[in-house]
């Protein structure tokens, strides 16, 4: 028989992987054996008992054989193993009823115990809130880091320190992933060209900048740095010059800055791994090289966009794949999460296999899986997604800080104060006048300018962290033996950022009373609204001839709806709208919320009908009896009700610039406004030139009213026999406008001596002839449309100079 406890570490494979612990399984190797020891009795046994074969031959003599080749004992056997061949009894071991096996289970035990310090300090953290507003989350897990590693190393233990391939394999991934998947894509995209001048002309700016001055400074004498060269300083420059996102997100999440400030700093954090991870490896190569030539820098200057473009390229070739899984998940729901965590982690892997950035590989990843994605899982697994991403980086960004701690207090430094204070101070002259110069350039092209107090935060927001430390631990001693300094200098820059720069962050942003993140949600209207301007601003820069990020956005949208989602989305969801979809996860969104507030009695106007009754469905009548249908002819239902709707839905056009049709009529009524308005302008100037009196000018109507009121007051004047004939329009006799058409041939013209009674009318007014139906009064030539007409028209449509009183009234007052 196998003796009690067997189970020894060839089983361990065998345990049940626990997500987090799995995750961080590459603390095995570093994790060194401290506070409870395994029994030294225990521990001088073998972990794996085989059992004894007792050859009947040789008695009292017992041979241990490996399992392959030991003879397998029935239970029923005759045999009995536990006597001698001679009969004799073998004294019995005592039964185990409790034993001490810490060897077995100590890798995976501290693991968990350091997880659940990591979790109860986050919990205490929030706890208390006075804590909260005045120290940073990040500084306080630091110091409970110190508080740990300097308990550690007192028991006389040497504590863990965080090794760089345990720190850029297990700790970041998670963080980056995060960041990366739940990007504001919108704010980053409108910023993209600032944010890359940050990334990418900062940090060159910075690190050579810093490694310059370094170096200036270990040339001179007395300080004992004279050893220290220009690529050794450089690589310095390199490594602390880059802005660390795990600490840009600690801070700034918790000073809720506008979302401005928080894309351009944190988006510079994400995009400056390219620079950073490029110069590293360079100037790591040139330590190593006798002569660096011309064509050594234009390699490094080609690997920028290599390492930077190459791991952009891998995330989307991992993202696309992910979104397309994701089509085929539909029947088993369970797994649907773990395609997103492994293959944003394979993109991961895979650029960090060609040291490529990996950081921009997850970022890439995330950013095209997810609205695909998305639309294929179901809410369940979006939810799942969410919170274990959350759960995953926030447990990682607050081990990172710990064991930052506990690396200050179990690691090897070698102090010395000119090059530390040189260090700490050259980083902020370097941070400030970088951001200072770009800004200064950037203003001249963004609409948007930044004012000096975003520039303050954004330069006060330079953060470093863990990524400068981990960089700094993978160098090579037999190379760069001022290793220990150079450490010591990056942690007393860490130390600096986070704890003066990020607690000090807090109350400036509010003595300064920069504009802070409002927490609103998104509406229909709003998303119409943003629609429409982006429509509106597309086809201004059309107009203008300009391709701007509007239009190559609106050709990026026409080509994803056209053919990407058709193969990266199942279903008819792939046709859906986008404003249909946002109401669609808008309303998802706020019956869950009804439900989990428990306010059914409630309801509110945003939530529809249709919303409430899949939460609540009605009750049906236990009277009506519904008629049994079976499965297909309730699909032969369904689908002619699909097709009749999307036949009602596609009778409704929509708008959409691309689709636009001109109308072949447009040019004609736009041609017949025109006249009619030319016409009508002409008629009010013929009106007033005939019927204005020399001291006021009065319209027709008004002469007319004073004629008909007092006849006997006026005479008509003794040459004022060729009076014109002026025809009204009855529709609207009292309007000025009721003039429509003067008719300019006067008495005199037909050479006949005018009649008595027109003599003693004076002005006649002859009502319109009403036009035939179906004719145009415009384009209809009249009577009045002769060549002669028109000149006279053209002619009376120029007054000239103001007229006598005399020559210009046909009625004088009597008794003038």
């Amino acid at each position: 028989m196998r003796a009690t406890g067997c189970l020894g570490v060839p089983t361990l494979h065998k345990l049940p992987s626990v997500f987090m612990v799995a995750a961080l399984l590459g603390l095995l190797p570093l994790l060194h054996s401290h506070g409870l020891q395994p029994n030294p009795m225990l521990a001088s046994e073998a972990p794996h008992h085989y059992p004894a074969v007792v050859r009947d031959n040789e008695p009292g003599d017992f041979t241990s054989a490996p399992p392959g080749i030991s003879e397998e004992i029935h239970p029923l056997s005759k045999h009995s193993s536990n006597h001698t061949g001679n009969g004799h009894s073998k004294p019995e071991k005592a039964f185990p009823v409790l034993g001490i096996d810490y060897a077995r289970i100590r890798i995976p035990f501290e693991i968990s115990l350091w997880i659940l310090l990591a979790c109860l300090m986050k919990l205490g953290f929030h706890v208390i809130p006075s804590v909260s507003n005045i120290v940073p989350e990040s500084c306080l897990l630091i110091v409970v880091g110190l508080l740990v590693g300097g308990l550690i190393k007192g028991v006389g233990e040497s504590p863990p320190i965080l090794n760089s391939e345990i720190f850029f394999l297990f700790l970041l991934p998670p963080i980056i992933l995060d960041a990366g998947y739940f990007l504001p894509l919108r704010q980053f995209t409108e910023n993209l060209g600032t944010i890359l001048i940050f990334a990418v002309v900062g940090t060159l700016w910075n690190a050579f900048f810093l490694g310059g001055l370094m170096y200036a400074v270990c040339q001179i004498g007395g300080t004992g740095l004279n050893h220290i060269g220009l690529l050794a300083n450089l690589l310095f420059g390199s490594i602390i010059s880059a802005v660390d996102p795990v600490a840009v997100l600690a801070v700034f999440e918790e000073i809720h800055i506008n979302e401005l400030l928080h894309i351009l700093v944190f988006g510079e954090s994400l995009l400056n791994d390219a620079v950073t991870v490029v110069l590293y490896h360079l100037f790591e190569e040139f330590a190593n090289i006798k002569q660096v030539t011309i064509i050594h820098i234009l390699l490094g200057f080609i690997s920028f966009f290599v390492v930077s473009l190459g791991g952009v390229f891998i995330g989307i070739i991992y993202g696309i794949v992910a979104a397309f899984t994701s089509r085929f998940t539909s029947h088993i729901r369970v797994i649907e999460p773990l395609f997103v965590f492994l293959y944003s982690y394979m993109a991961y892997l895979s650029a960090e296999l060609f040291h490529l950035s990996g950081i921009m590989a997850l970022i890439a990843a995330g950013v095209v899986m997810r609205p695909y994605v998305e639309a294929n899982i179901s809410h369940k697994s979006h939810t799942t997604i969410k919170y274990f991403l959350k759960m995953w980086s926030s447990v990682s960004e607050t081990l990172i800080f710990i064991f930052l701690g506990v690396s200050t207090v179990a690691g090897k430094h070698y102090w010395n104060w000119t090059f530390v204070i040189s260090t700490l101070l050259f980083c902020l002259i370097a941070r400030v006048l970088g951001v200072l110069g770009l800004t200064w350039f950037i203003n001249k092209f963004r609409i948007v300018k930044l004012t000096p107090k975003d520039q303050f935060i954004i330069a006060y927001g330079g953060l470093r962290g863990a990524i400068a430390f981990s960089l700094c631990y993978l160098l090579d001693y037999s190379h760069f033996n001022m290793r220990d300094m150079f450490l010591t200098a990056i942690i007393t820059v860490i130390f600096f950022t986070v704890f003066v720069q990020g607690m000090t962050i807090r109350p400036l942003v509010d003595l300064l009373a920069v504009k802070k993140k409002q927490e609103t949600k998104r509406s229909i209207n709003e998303e119409i609204h943003t629609q429409f301007l982006d429509h509106l601003l597309t086809g201004i820069e059309d107009i203008c001839g300009h391709y701007g990020h509007h239009h190559w956005k609106d050709k990026l949208n026409r080509f994803n709806k056209k053919y990407v989602k058709k193969c990266l989305i199942a279903g008819e969801r792939s046709k859906e709208p986008q404003l249909i979809a946002f109401y669609h996860k808008m309303e998802m969104k706020q019956a869950i919320e009804l439900v989990e507030s428990g306010g059914i009695g409630k309801i509110p106007s945003a939530v529809s009908t249709v919303s409430m009754q899949n939460i609540h469905p009605k009750t049906l009548p236990v009277e009506r009896i519904l008629p049994a249908l079976s499965k297909d002819k309730e699909e032969e239902i369904r689908k002619i009700l699909r097709n009749n709707l999307q036949k009602t839905r596609q009778r409704l056009r929509s708008y959409n610039r691309h689709t636009l049709v001109a109308d072949p009529y447009e040019e004609a009524w736009n041609q017949m406004l025109l006249r009619r308005q030319k016409v009508r302008q002409l008629e009010k100037k013929m009106n007033n030139y005939l019927t204005v009196p020399a001291h006021k000018v009065d319209s027709p109507t008004m002469s007319r009213a004073r004629i008909g009121s007092d006849p006997l007051a006026y005479e008509p004047k003794p040459d004022s026999e060729n009076l014109p004939i002026i025809t009204i329009d009855p529709a609207s006799p009292q309007s000025p406008e009721s003039v429509d058409l003067v008719n300019e041939e006067m008495k005199g013209t037909s050479r006949l001596p005018p009649s008595p009674e027109e003599d003693e009318e004076g002005l006649v007014m002859r009502v319109k002839e009403p036009s035939s139906p179906g004719t145009d009064d415009v384009f209809t030539p009249g009577p009045s449309d002769s060549p002669s007409n028109q000149r006279m028209l053209r002619c009376l449509s120029d007054p000239g100079p103001r007229p006598e009183p005399e020559e210009g009234e046909p009625f004088i007052p009597k008794g003038q």
